[in-house]
């Protein structure tokens, strides 16, 4: 019996859509996704690529900020929830009907926590491995098959310090971008030659709202917090680079690989001087 033919794709369905099926939006520019544009890290990394000439897809969760800078820098406001299990499909579907396509994905929405683990609220929990570990899976699921159609895009994942060296006080946080960390190590092999670079970014402490809505101010004496701009200006840099792992500042590669060679000694260090 003949098999039957392939259905064809939906624009419901995000993880078929494709190019050909006619987007509101269309631009010859490059197109950039940022997930956490309201404030922060992806509020001043859609700055910069807005300023760079990339047509802006701008995610995040206050439809009025999002507006703003739509409204400022000539991109698109998509809000979502991305703590909720369908919300990367819902952006992705949103993203691939404006734009047709998306070139970039930058994927810098995070929540964090910090106390004891024992302490941890169970839905606090749950949205931190939503928006920090899952949605970028899902995202990049859904993005990831028309970047190797047509042999080109960037996948940029916004890690941590703590997904790499672990930091007290800050277990679930650390376990997400730890969880994140070896996504992009291993999608990393699989994408060699295919034309789609993935890129991993980790900062350190970073002077933004993340620290206010995590109910805990920044109380270390080191690293003390660089700019959202300075590491917006990392991710946009390594979008045209070939290097695959940033640290921000730079230094902090140093101590990561301390940590990697000598774990018992970093933690001596760590244990002395906080």
């Amino acid at each position: 019996m003949a098999e039957e033919p392939h259905p064809r794709p939906r624009r419901s369905d995000p993880e078929h859509a494709t190019d050909s099926e006619a987007p509101k939006g269309r631009t010859d520019r490059p197109v950039a996704l940022v997930t956490g544009a309201s404030s922060g890290i992806g509020l001043a990394t859609a700055t910069r690529l807005a300023d760079a000439g990339w047509h802006t897809l701008l995610s995040g969760t206050d439809r009025a900020r999002l507006d703003e800078l739509a409204d400022r820098t000539g991109g698109r406001a998509l809000p979502e929830d991305l703590s909720k299990p369908d919300g990367p499909a819902r952006l992705a579907e949103a993203a691939l009907a404006d734009a047709g396509r998306v070139d970039a994905l930058i994927a810098s929405a995070g929540l964090g926590w910090r106390g004891p683990y024992a302490q941890t609220p169970s839905d606090t929990l749950d949205r931190m491995i939503e928006v920090n570990l899952a949605a970028p899976l899902r995202l990049v699921r859904l993005l990831l098959p028309g970047m190797l159609e047509r042999r080109r895009g960037r996948i940029v994942l916004i890690g941590s310090m703590a997904g790499q060296v672990g930091v007290c006080d800050e277990s679930g946080y650390a376990a997400t971008k730890g969880g994140l960390a070896m996504f992009a190590e291993s999608l990393w092999y699989e994408l060699r030659g295919t034309g789609v670079g993935v890129r991993l970014v980790l900062p350190g402490a970073v002077d933004t709202p993340f620290f206010d809505r995590r109910g805990t101010p920044y109380q270390r004496e080191r690293p003390r917090p660089v700019s959202a701009e300075r590491v917006a200006d990392t991710v946009v840099a390594t979008i045209a680079t070939e290097r695959d792992r940033l640290y921000v500042p730079q230094w902090l590669g140093f101590p990561a690989r301390i940590h990697g060679v000598a774990p018992g000694v970093f933690r001596r260090m760590a244990s002395r001087f906080g």
